[in-house]
């Protein structure tokens, strides 16, 4: 599965954000204060992308996205795959290489078939400030937290820096105030679904699935300690807190229902 967030977004609306200068008209990038779900336009597949990724950073719920695409299980996706956010099929869209036409006629098939090459995993991209996350341990400690009565902990002990607001470009989680190599800690049992910085906006980022409906994500960490696929615990320490991403050390941490941002204070233990 391809894990970095470089790409080419091709828009047809405004969106709101930090946008980079286009090449050629219509082609802007997004960090994590983008506005509303992204929809319309697509999105090349570049080396490093998840489903779960892309879903994240265009405000879009990923099983909505991967119904929208056609992508069935286990949610494979290729460098040059179109993702459409207009309710398209990518399979016509899809940039996977086709075979070459054959001399003898063919039964045609039932469906049409595109063929794509799995790209091996690359490694986390890193930042000169951070330590390469190339072998991030197995397992790590499992601190005992307190959960609220709908099961999350806290992610990390601080002040409160920055709060939720849901009111255009404004912040999108929360973020707390800590120290350097601080332990980040998983707010619920799930899967690691990113672990990476190909997000613009949030530096060293890990991304938890927690069930169909729940995914919450660790921003601007220092390292990180879990790799994708891998299952952990609430309490579990995932990555050191960082700056990576922002101006200082902190940690910026959301939760999201079906893909769209929520208060996480509503969702934590009371302090």
């Amino acid at each position: 599965m391809v894990r970095s967030m470089l790409g080419i977004l091709v828009i047809t609306g405004t969106l709101v954000g930090c946008a980079s200068s286009p090449q050629g008209g219509g082609v802007q990038v997004v960090d994590r204060n983008q506005r509303d779900r992204v929809t319309s336009g697509q999105y090349i597949v570049r080396r490093g992308d998840t489903l779960w990724s892309i879903a994240f950073r265009f405000g879009w719920d990923w099983r909505e996205l991967a119904r929208v695409n056609g992508i069935q299980p286990p949610h494979v996706i290729y460098p040059g795959q179109k993702i459409r956010f207009d309710g398209g099929s990518s399979r016509a869209a899809s940039a996977a290489p086709r075979p070459a036409p054959q001399t003898t006629p063919a039964p045609a098939p039932s469906a049409p078939v595109v063929v794509a090459t799995p790209v091996p995993r690359q490694p986390a991209i890193t930042t000169p400030s951070s330590p390469p996350p190339a072998s991030p341990p197995a397992s790590t400690q499992v601190t005992p937290v307190t959960r609220s009565a709908s099961g999350w902990a806290w992610p990390a002990n601080g002040t409160i820096i920055g709060r939720f607001s849901s009111n255009g470009s404004l912040n999108k989680g929360i973020d707390i105030a800590g120290e350097l190599g601080q332990p980040v800690l998983a707010a619920s049992d799930g899967t690691v679904v990113y672990a990476g910085s190909g997000l613009r906006g949030y530096g060293e980022l890990v991304i938890i699935k927690h069930s169909d409906t729940y995914v919450s994500a660790y921003g601007h960490n220092r390292r990180l300690l879990v790799r994708e696929g891998q299952q952990v615990k609430a309490g579990q320490s995932i990555a050191e807190m960082g700056s990576t991403g922002t101006d200082r050390v902190k940690l910026h941490f959301e939760i999201r229902r079906q893909g769209k941002p929520v208060d996480p204070l509503q969702y934590l233990p009371r302090r």
